[in-house]
Order: C-alpha cells, then structure tokens, then sequence
C-alpha cells in the first residue's frame, strides 16, 4: 500500500456509487395456511414481555471482551481467550460466553480489580504526538524521567493509549488514541503495518550491506529485514536514509544496523501506516485528526467508526494543536 498523508494529500475517498436496483418478486396468490384460523374465529393476542434485561440495550449492558477492547486492555480475540481460560470473574463468579457488563459490576481479571468504567463507550480520538529523544512512553517512571502521557489532554472518562512504542533515544511520529481496539488493530503481527524511520548512519555502508539487511538477516528473536532502504544523501561522515519495516519487534531498525556493525546515531519514526508525521509539528506538541481523516484511518484499520456524536460537547479542542503542515522535512540537525 501506497502510503498517503493524513492531511492535505489524504487519499481520495471513493465517490458515493447507487445501489443497483432490485428487481421486485412477482406477486404470488395468497393461499389459506392450514396453520390459520378459520375466518370467524380471532388469533389470540400474545402478550409482550415487558421491563426484559434484554429490551433495553443500556439495560443489558455490553459484551465483556467490546468493552475490556475498547479500554486497550487487550483485543477481542485475546479476551474471548482469557475467557475460555476462567481468567476473568464478574461478581466473584467465573465468566463464560455471552456475560455482560452492566453499571456497578464488579470485574477481576487474574484476580485483579479492573476500573472498567473509565471504558464508557465515547467518540474516537487519535493524536499525533512528536515524540522527543529522551521522553518515555509510559505513564509514570521510576527515575522520574519525562514521559509523552504527561503532554497529552486529560481524558474524563477513559485513558489515552499508544500505538506501538519508541525507545526513549528514538524520537518522532508516537500515535495515541482512546480506541483500544483501533490501537489493537494498528499494532496486530498480522496487520503488518508499515513503519517509516529516518536513519542517521555514521559512515558509509556498502551496497552488500544494504542488499543483505533488504534480504534479511538472523537476529536473537528471529529473521528480520527492511522492507525498503532508500539513501537520502548527507554531508561529511554522516549519511541519512529512510527504512520501512512491517513489524513491531523491540529496537528493530537499531538491531537491524546494529547486526551489519554500522553505528546509528539518530532515529526518527515519520510515518506510521498512512499516517505522516507533520512538518511543522514542532517536538512534545501534538496534532489530533479531524472527523474526515479519522474516517480514512478507520478505512484503513478495516474497521466501521462508531455513529457520530455532538463534536462540540464530546471533543474538546486540545491546548496544544498545531497545523500538520506539509509533507515531511529531514529535521538533520
């Protein structure tokens, strides 16, 4: 896939085609069922259920692995599994298949409480946030050092998720949503989702070196490669070039050059998928994306976007927004 802009070179989206029309059954004669009641003889009402758990969909609550999903807590397909496991208990009684969450329950998973509340279904929020080098993707950190949730807007009743991590030495494009399933769905092996790095080499690299990394080469954790090295030029000892790889492993593009003895000393995410990070997006700022380029993100994802709602009352406009800009500079500083 062609990577594409969020903004202002976002991919064209497909113009509105008419259903084709559907030829209509010929009528047929209606004929007497033996089933039916004779003419003079009336069917009995059936009387409706009234104030059934399931007649109210906020009454019946909603399905365990939707909401613990949509909290980041882990994807669909993981929770339907710690399910089957009896990891998960729901009022002190093992869950199964098809349990609800409903307001006030009270949910263990390994015997850990778990707020589920602050999962409350709300509007989709993605932002793109330049992470600088030094900064830890983490919500708190032991030696006290910055972290990238502490620059993001507070969220009332949910929690802002990262889509993948950055090492704290690698800076550039972090993405960061309150859909747990959407950051689930960027981040699955099976996805394979594009990540884009500028590469700051010390030295030059022979054209057998660059071939072997496109090739692949055996790390610790297995085969690894680059999808495409592209030189993009230098001065002096110094050389930069952008790589794409389709996986999340742990430090890859470093372990990658690292395992051909080439010495790495700067590295820059600039895009993510189709997402690309801003020009002007100046480091330890954000940008969030409008309603038309989370439509094009949620395209992307393979997933339907929840129904629209009042943006004015469920989308606050963050402190720190500024304009994405154009394409994407080198920044070698």
């Amino acid at each position: 896939m062609k990577a594409k802009k969020p903004t202002n070179h976002s991919p064209k989206q497909p113009t509105e085609q008419r259903a084709p029309k559907v030829p209509r059954k010929p009528e047929q004669k209606k004929t007497h069922s033996a089933a039916r009641p004779p003419a003079d003889q009336k069917t009995p009402k059936i009387p409706q259920k009234t104030d059934s758990p399931q007649s109210d969909s906020s009454d019946a609550g909603e399905r365990i692995q939707k909401v613990l999903a949509r909290g980041g807590v882990g994807s669909r397909r993981e929770i339907e599994r710690w399910i089957a496991e009896g990891r998960i208990k729901l009022n002190g009684i093992t869950v199964t298949p098809g349990m609800r969450l409903k307001t006030g329950d009270h949910l263990l998973i390994n015997d850990r409480v778990v707020h589920w509340e602050k999962f409350a279904e709300q509007p989709t929020r993605v932002l793109l946030y330049h992470k600088a080098t030094g900064e830890m993707v983490t919500r708190r950190d032991p030696e006290g050092r910055p972290t990238v949730f502490s620059k993001l807007p507070e969220l009332v009743t949910a929690r802002w998720i990262a889509v993948g991590r950055l090492d704290i030495n690698t800076s550039g494009l972090l993405l960061v949503t309150n859909n747990g399933e959407l950051a689930n769905r960027l981040m699955h092996p099976s996805t394979q989702v594009e990540r884009e790095y500028a590469v700051r080499i010390l030295g030059n690299v022979p054209d057998a070196v660059l071939e072997r990394l496109k090739q692949g080469v055996e790390l610790e954790d297995g085969l690894a490669k680059f999808d495409a090295i592209r030189f993009s030029g230098g001065e002096g000892a110094n050389k930069w070039y952008y790589v794409t790889v389709s996986e999340g492993r742990n430090r890859l593009v470093r372990r990658l050059w690292e395992s051909q003895e080439v010495v790495v000393s700067r590295l820059m995410r600039v895009r993510y998928g189709p997402v690309v990070l801003p020009d002007h997006l100046r480091a330890q700022t954000y940008y969030e994306l409008t309603d038309k380029e989370l439509d094009l993100l949620f395209e992307f994802a393979g997933m339907e976007r929840e129904k629209r709602v009042n943006v004015a009352t469920a989308k606050p406009v963050p402190p720190k927004s500024h304009d994405p800009g154009k394409g994407r500079s080198n920044r070698r500083n």
